[in-house]
């Protein structure tokens, strides 16, 4: 280690307080310039005008291609039979099959033929079938309808169901 002659001691005392002070100031402007640096994600970035371009033509090719993917299929449809029963032996079962097919809906198509089965005692049940569009009709719908008819209808069940 050198010796310090001691008259030059109160300015080497002097540089050695001061140096923290500069290297604080150093270790600020430091971190000053890290955090200017960093990463920003939902900072938009200065794009070039060809780098625009290009990325428009991508988009005008995707979008054609997307054209093709758009076409629509074929349209999902199913058969559906209700059992349609009656409070009792004296209603017409003619003239509710004419109320229920009187009921129209956007995509639902009933079948004009109509069948009545025995229960018991006398009384019978009406099986009328339809073809819905699925996206287009719920059978629930249909259903709610049909069971507005309070004075003829006593309840409504789905028999069968099949997709087409």
């Amino acid at each position: 280690m050198k010796a310090v002659d001691s008259s030059k001691l109160p300015q080497v005392a002097a540089k050695v307080v001061e140096a923290p002070k500069e290297v604080a100031k150093v270790e600020v402007a430091e971190v000053k310039a890290a955090d200017e640096d960093e990463f920003d994600p939902f900072a938009d970035e200065p794009e070039d005008e060809e780098a625009e371009k290009a990325k428009m033509e991508r988009m005008k090719e995707i979008a054609k291609t997307a054209k093709s993917y758009g076409k629509v299929g074929p349209v999902a449809k199913s058969i559906i039979i209700w059992e349609v029963k009656p409070w009792g032996e004296e209603t017409d079962l003619d003239a509710l099959a004419a109320k229920i097919l009187t009921i129209n809906m956007d995509g639902l198509v009933w079948k004009t033929e109509y069948k009545k089965e025995p229960i018991a005692y006398g009384v019978f049940k009406l099986v009328i079938g339809a073809v819905v569009e699925d996206l287009k009709v719920s059978t629930d719908d249909v259903q709610d309808k049909i069971t507005e008819f309070e004075d003829d209808v006593q309840s409504v069940d789905i028999q069968s169901f099949n997709k087409l």
